[in-house]
């Protein structure tokens, strides 16, 4: 029970602590559960991160309920989950009732556009992370380069992406063994 309730005060943390969406909620999840509390490694979150692109949902709520069942099992998945998106129902169903009321003032419009500002830099940050770990070599540079520009010039769903590069790197190492 207490590392259910561990599990959910610390998505909660970061559920109340991160604006803008699951990415900008990257780099609070690296440093939560791989630097402070050691649930998850670099390359675990890594993973997770791309199981999470696969999946329906946002980013932020996969990732949490892959860490927790993997920590708690079901229950586990079920509490990491439900801290993650608690802080914004709350956040989201004070806003809806009061938002109306000032959303033309000139300071709101500003704080937003703050908050925006912020977001793309958060944003920043977690590629720039992800990229040290993940684009270590040549083989994994052109992967990278392959998707980006499929990416922007191809309106497919990220999962053929995500499966055509998965089939890039088992082809890969296996000829790297063979060798």
């Amino acid at each position: 029970m207490r590392e259910l309730a561990a599990l959910f005060l610390s998505f909660a943390k970061i559920g109340a602590m991160t604006f803008g969406g699951g990415y900008a909620m990257l780099p609070m999840f690296q440093r939560e559960l791989v630097d402070n509390r050691g649930w998850a490694t670099e390359e675990e979150l890594t993973d997770y991160y791309a199981l999470s692109q696969c999946t329906p949902g946002p980013i932020a709520v996969n990732t949490a309920t892959f860490v927790g069942q993997k920590r708690c099992g079901i229950p586990g998945g079920i509490a990491a989950t439900m801290g993650v998106v608690f802080p914004s129902v709350v956040c989201i169903t004070v806003i809806a009732a009061l938002l109306s009321n000032f959303a033309e003032i000139p300071a709101v419009k500003n704080a937003f556009a703050g908050v925006r500002v912020c977001v793309s830099v958060l944003i920043i940050n977690a590629i720039v992370k992800l990229w040290k770990k993940a684009v270590v070599d040549k083989v994994s540079f052109a992967v990278f380069f392959a998707v980006m520009l499929l990416s922007v010039f191809v309106d497919v769903s990220p999962v053929f992406f995500v499966i055509g590069a998965a089939v890039v790197g088992v082809a890969v190492k296996n000829l790297e063994v063979k060798r």
